[in-house]
């Protein structure tokens, strides 16, 4: 799949269809990639709307391309609840870096997942090291606290902050705080200048009071600004001292082999839900139980319980489900 951009748009289209009939076939695809990826440096960044990330990450990733890497961006686009549509504007946000040969940008739907990930981001991070990208940014939707998931996806997780007041410090949410390496305070430019270093120092004396979450990594607080851009170089060098820091400890390999770990039990849960989801008379019996529940005749525990009964009942009587979704 190296060089080939066409494939590698048609692999991750596979990896992510729901039919089960390209399941299987993406399963085997993957476990042929898996061979030949990990080399990659895997960043995350998140940040709320209107912070910059699309014009950071194209200011970053253009540099980047300078020095003679590939960069893969894999931008979790918002879905709206209500109408299931998407907004994939990453591309058209990112114009210059798209049309680079040693670019690769792919926005897709997060479908309501919490944490702003894909369910298939981890297969798609893959498929993009195959194909030969050695810095893969996975850009999340950067709605709230359920961002820090990227965190078990990537080797290094960088938030993207505007410059603020001090009433937005306590407004951000802690637990982004709490796993994020590098703290980054885009807009440091014109007459934000005195804002973002103060934004700065907040949150570098906020963190000061953190736990740091590596031994071998006390996580950073800079300033840049993407639209000059200025303090780019910055950015890449405290992000590489990172994973240098992670690599060189052993750190790196924990890393990854707890996140491989967690994306089986991700696989787990979701494939039994899949199976409730998917068996008419599982889905009956969770009716009952449904209505069972609102009615106050038995508790939710116990109801779940019954279900998961069902469910195990199932398991050697219903056939191998081939209908696709």
């Amino acid at each position: 799949m190296a060089g080939d951009v066409r494939a590698l748009g048609k692999a991750i289209t596979l990896i992510e269809s729901s039919r089960s009939d390209h399941r299987e076939t993406a399963i085997g695809l993957i476990e042929r990639l898996l061979p030949h990826a990990g080399n990659a440096i895997r960043v995350g960044l998140t940040g709320i709307p209107g912070v910059g990330k699309s014009t950071f990450i194209e200011a970053l990733g253009l540099q980047l391309i300078d020095q003679g890497h590939r960069v893969a961006v894999l931008a979790i686009d918002p879905t709206s609840n209500r109408s299931g549509g998407s907004i994939l504007g990453d591309k058209t946000r990112m114009e210059n870096l798209s049309r680079h040969e040693d670019a690769f940008i792919r926005p897709s739907p997060s479908r309501g997942t919490l944490g702003g990930v894909t369910r298939r981001t981890r297969e798609a991070i893959l498929c993009v090291e195959a194909a030969g990208f050695d810095v893969v940014i996975v850009e999340t939707v950067g709605v709230g606290q359920s961002e820090v998931s990227v965190a078990d996806l990537v080797d290094v997780f960088v938030l993207l902050l505007a410059p603020a007041g001090g009433d937005e410090l306590q407004g951000l949410k802690k637990g982004i705080i709490e796993v994020a390496d590098i703290v980054v305070v885009n807009k440091n430019d014109g007459s934000l200048t005195h804002d973002a270093e103060r934004t700065r120092h907040d949150y570098a004396q906020a963190l000061s009071l953190l736990q740091p979450l590596s031994p071998v990594w006390m996580p950073e607080v800079l300033k840049c600004s993407a639209r000059a851009p200025d303090g780019i170089d910055e950015v890449w060098d405290s992000i590489k001292r990172c994973q240098n820091a992670r690599q060189s400890s052993g750190e790196i390999v924990e890393r990854r082999n707890a996140q491989a770990l967690a994306w089986m039990w991700s696989e787990v849960q979701d494939l039994a839900l899949e199976r409730i989801n998917g068996s008419p008379n599982i889905r009956a019996r969770a009716v009952e139980l449904e209505h069972s529940i609102t009615v106050g005749d038995i508790s939710p525990t116990s109801a779940a319980n019954s279900l998961f009964e069902t469910y195990l009942e199932n398991l050697e009587t219903s056939p191998k489900q081939s209908k696709n979704k």
